[in-house]
């Protein structure tokens, strides 16, 4: 809601004020100038960008219409299964896990999170930290070292879409200039003619700067910075995993455990105490009546 709101409010802003100023919508409907321009740009993010970089970008921008990727609803639903793990490790020792750690896809308690399963980045780096856990060949802080360069990995991978796209919205008023010149190329095969036929060939061609310059500044930019938004969000997503990890490595109780978490929860989205509390009761009732 938040983007079309933007959206609109952008488009209408522009040509409302155009309009309003006296000019007239179908001077601006060029379409040779919006494929040199849009075109362009698009292939030259291609070009500088890796193919998973574009996917990324396709990937992440459905969190940019719907606002948002983690909410305080995906962080209670992480509480409630990393409670469920470290509360079966701490009831039946450690080895007990190895099945959820090496067969996540066949665990019961995987399978009650179906969206944090799917998650590739959470379901790798909790397995390998709990496997780590299991073997027990290292202490906390080498654990907590390995788990802050895997951090470090994903966070630069997962700014890359974002980064290719502001690349790209710094080059579109380059390609709109390029439209411009192109334009005014083609007006000087028109020497010749009246100043209205010459009028009309001129403001098409600076037809693409203003599209180069909107587009920019009123489009991929802010795409750009909602796009680093969802990268970062799904970095606070890890940074509390790990942080409810080291406190149940360190030996704390699974609800401790999930409290430090908590803490590092976006203030926007995070639980408050009284409903991570009530949704882990809810989590032990589920669990003593299927046991």
């Amino acid at each position: 809601m938040k983007f079309f709101i933007g959206l609109f409010g952008v488009i209408g802003s522009v040509l409302g004020g155009y309009v309003l100023s006296g000019g007239f919508l179908m001077q601006l409907y060029h379409p040779p100038e919006l494929m040199i321009i849009a075109g362009g740009a698009i292939f030259a993010l291609v070009i500088g960008s890796s193919v998973d970089t574009v996917k990324g970008i396709g990937r992440d921008f459905k969190f940019v219409l719907k606002g948002t990727k983690f909410k305080g609803e995906n962080y209670l639903e992480l509480f409630s299964f990393l409670y469920l793990l470290f509360d079966k490790g701490r009831r039946s020792g450690m080895l007990a896990l190895e099945d959820d750690v090496d067969r996540p896809e066949d665990s019961e308690i995987w399978q009650q999170f179906p969206a944090i399963l799917h998650n590739h980045h959470v379901k790798d780096f909790v397995c390998d930290i709990l496997r780590i856990k299991i073997l027990g060949n290292l202490n906390v802080h080498e654990i907590e070292a390995l788990m802050d360069i895997e951090l470090d990995t994903h966070h630069h991978e997962a700014l890359q879409p974002s980064g290719a796209m502001q690349t790209m919205a710094d080059g579109l008023p380059a390609f709109g200039i390029v439209a411009a010149v192109m334009g005014v190329v083609i007006t000087m095969g028109y020497i010749s003619e009246p100043p209205e036929v010459l009028g009309m060939k001129v403001g098409a061609a600076l037809v693409g700067t203003f599209v180069g310059v909107l587009l920019a500044y009123g489009f991929a930019g802010p795409i750009a910075s909602a796009l680093k938004n969802i990268a970062e969000e799904d970095g606070a997503y890890l940074i509390c995993i790990k942080t409810c990890l080291i406190a149940d490595i360190q030996g704390y109780q699974p609800n401790m455990a999930l409290e430090f978490g908590r803490k590092t929860v976006p203030s926007v989205v995070r639980p408050s105490y009284g409903e991570l509390d009530e949704r882990i009761r809810e989590v032990k009732a589920s669990v003593k009546k299927s046991s």
